[in-house]
């Protein structure tokens, strides 16, 4: 018997297969591959950046491409760059080379990620939250997959085998994305939608940016994704030098974060479509911060096991919901240019994190980093409660 799959499980493994390509090209490869090269510390920093740059610029002008000449085509750009991207890496020779190629990496998975979502979006007006965290936790799977089978494939400092395994993941992505259905405006080309389309494109784009409930939602995703930046950096930093844990120990508490998330967004996403996304995104809001404002008072294994857990269900709770209310509150014919912007204010917040975090940990302590990310979760909530309940939040323009 043959087995076929729906559009929607084709989606969920273009997108799983593609994460995990992208992930294997970084961790743990990309810090060991710049020590082999001789790159200093400082620009391993600017390196890993460039990337997430690339995703705060490109996010946007990807889901209104979208928007106009269909999604398929977009997430087929996508594809081509994630099939290409990992054999540039072993090209590289100097510094500057791999930040170019980390940036043409980076605009993959910028693409990717809002387009994908506006595909799901498109295709499920009820259960959208549910759908959202299926399509979600396949690329978890990914990200959860990708360091364990690319750290098995360094030897010493040859990184041909990771690189080239990495390659074949993109084919592969490339190759799931040709079995995508064609969309509604496929016949429209990228020059029409230019020339023809870009006004109107442009107020829906508008539409976006004076939408109180679609800001409010994507600042509640950049302010979840700091308070993430914050445990992912610098936790590991402190568990090591100053609780004494061993590596594995530090890995296996990430890998329980990453499970709990994977496992429960489809389940939170269900939740937030029978009971309502505001209030699910405001409970998720609330656990998370106060997991991080008590994460560093627990010094027993087991219970920063459970914290860090917990830190995981409060990461699912949020994102199965945020992504779901925008594609609620935006209109049909500019719901990537909204998941768009939601996707670029991410960035934003997921790259600040750790660099707020790090200014606070250096001028002050731990203690003060930590509360301060976790109180910034928990008055989010709150801005985020009132800004809903604002005029224009849920049905238009301000």
């Amino acid at each position: 018997m043959k087995l076929k799959l729906s559009p929607f499980w084709i989606l969920c493994l273009t997108g799983g297969v593609a994460i995990f390509s992208s992930t294997m090209a970084k961790n743990p490869a990309l810090p060991l591959y710049v020590r082999s090269l001789g790159i200093s510390d400082t620009a391993l920093g600017f390196i890993a950046a460039s990337s997430t740059i690339v995703g705060i610029l490109a996010s946007l002008p990807a889901g209104a491409l979208s928007d106009s000449i269909g999604r398929r085509k977009v997430v087929l750009f996508a594809a081509a760059i994630f099939a290409t991207a990992p054999f540039l890496y072993l090209l590289v020779t100097n510094s500057e080379t791999l930040v170019l190629v980390r940036v043409y990496h980076g605009l993959a998975t910028a693409i990717l990620g809002p387009v994908a979502l506006a595909m799901v979006a498109d295709t499920y007006a009820t259960g959208r939250g549910e759908r959202m965290g299926w399509y979600s936790s396949a690329t978890l799977v990914g990200r959860f997959l990708a360091p364990f089978i690319g750290g098995l494939l360094i030897f010493s400092n040859d990184f041909h085998l990771v690189y080239l395994a990495d390659g074949f993941a993109g084919v592969l992505t490339l190759f799931l994305a040709t079995r995508l259905p064609p969309d509604i405006k496929a016949g429209q080309t990228v020059k029409n939608a230019l020339t023809k389309n870009w006004r109107k494109y442009g107020k829906e784009i508008s539409f976006v940016f004076h939408h109180r409930g679609i800001l409010a939602t994507s600042g509640v995703e950049a302010v979840q994704y700091f308070g993430y930046g914050c445990l992912e950096t610098f936790l590991p930093v402190y568990l090591h030098e100053r609780l004494g844990f061993a590596a594995w120990q530090i890995g296996l508490l990430f890998t329980a974060q990453i499970l709990v998330t994977a496992f429960t967004k489809p389940i939170m996403g269900r939740f937030s479509d029978r009971y309502g996304r505001t209030r699910t995104i405001i409970a998720g809001l609330v656990l998370g911060g106060l997991v991080i404002i008590l994460i560093l008072s627990a010094s027993n294994y087991m219970l920063m096991l459970i914290l860090i857990a917990l830190s995981g269900l409060g990461l699912s709770i949020v994102t199965s919901s945020t992504s779901a209310l925008v594609a609620d509150l935006a209109r049909a014919e500019g719901r990537g240019s909204a998941l768009g912007v939601m996707s670029g204010i991410m960035d934003i917040g997921q790259s600040s994190g750790p660099i707020v975090t790090g200014l606070l940990i250096g001028a002050f302590s731990f203690t003060v980093a930590f509360n301060t990310a976790g109180l910034v979760l928990i008055g989010m909530s709150g801005v985020f409660w009132l800004a809903m309940r604002s005029p224009g939040a849920v049905g238009g323009q301000t």
